[in-house]
């Protein structure tokens, strides 16, 4: 275990944007994530957790509280038969090169998703018309209270869009079983390439972001309202609506978490005056 005080969540957030935590700790094993869960209930402390940090940026002015946060050691990712388990920590482009290496097929949509295992199942994260609710068979978690650890059926999960049951229950994700199913390799192989290749063509990937900043209004594409709304290239100090895909938030250079935030801000107020829609952000926005 390791316990790091003021730390920079600059480092530790896509955007390489935002303030300090007043303690970050590290565990790396499911017996030290309890003990340090006992012990911030016990005193009542505000904590979070934090995967890849892909979808959170934390506010200038920081975060008065834990970050807790799964060690090297939750990134193992094991493939038998048609199932991979993987860790809470593990990159989703890992998972996706194991499934690739056994010609498993289902996991391509996600091979380009930035992220850890938790936060995808946390948000249950998805793309091109997959996500991660169509392919998990169990989630191993440890209760928020620090009580134990409990497995349960990906259809108990409560998944819908951008949402699953944790974000009631606060629950943390140790691992995750996904059932896939055995393919072509040729063809899970070209279908990977050809999402790259859209993704690298039609998203800012060179730029510090978020991903998708607003999720999807009901009958809209948040992009597109933003894109009508002339807001495309849009630029509050070092944070910028991306002229590439209208959809991202990008730092350009620079930027603060006030920057992003002001021009979220200006960005929601402006398609609500034009269009009736309030954008809602899909990444979590922290701090005091």
């Amino acid at each position: 275990m390791e316990r790091i005080s003021n730390a920079d969540m600059s480092k530790y957030t896509s955007f390489k944007a935002g303030g300090c935590a007043d303690e970050m700790v590290i565990v790396d094993t499911p017996e030290e994530l309890l003990e340090v869960l006992i012990e911030l209930n016990s005193k009542a402390d505000p904590y979070i957790m934090l995967g890849n940090g892909t979808n959170t940026l934390v506010k200038d002015s920081g975060y008065h509280g834990t970050v807790v946060k799964l060690g090297d050691s939750f990134n193992k990712v094991k493939v038998e038969g048609e199932r991979v388990t993987a860790g809470g920590g593990a990159l989703l482009s890992v998972i996706a090169k194991a499934a690739l290496g056994e010609s498993l097929a289902g996991f391509e949509f996600a091979g380009g998703i930035p992220g850890s295992v938790g936060g995808a199942i946390f948000m249950n994260a998805g793309a091109y018309g997959g996500e991660m609710k169509d392919i998990v068979e169990t989630v191993t978690l440890a209760k928020k209270d620090g009580s134990g650890v409990v497995t349960v059926k990906g259809e108990d999960m409560d998944f819908g869009y951008r949402h699953s049951v944790l974000e009631e229950t606060g629950d943390i994700v140790l691992s995750v079983t996904y059932k896939l199913a055995k393919g072509d390799r040729q063809e899970i192989q070209s279908t990977m390439a050809e999402l790259t290749q859209k993704r690298n063509e039609k998203q800012p990937v060179q730029y510090p972001s978020a991903g998708s900043f607003f999720k999807r209004p009901e009958g809209h594409f948040a992009g597109k309202l933003v894109q009508d709304a002339g807001l495309k290239g849009l630029t509050v100090g070092g944070a910028q609506v991306s002229q590439l895909h209208s959809g991202f938030v990008i730092n350009v250079g620079g930027a603060t978490a006030t920057d992003i935030i002001d021009l979220m801000h200006v960005v929601q107020d402006t398609v609500e005056d034009k269009f009736g829609v309030r954008l809602e952000p899909e990444v979590r926005i922290i701090g005091n």
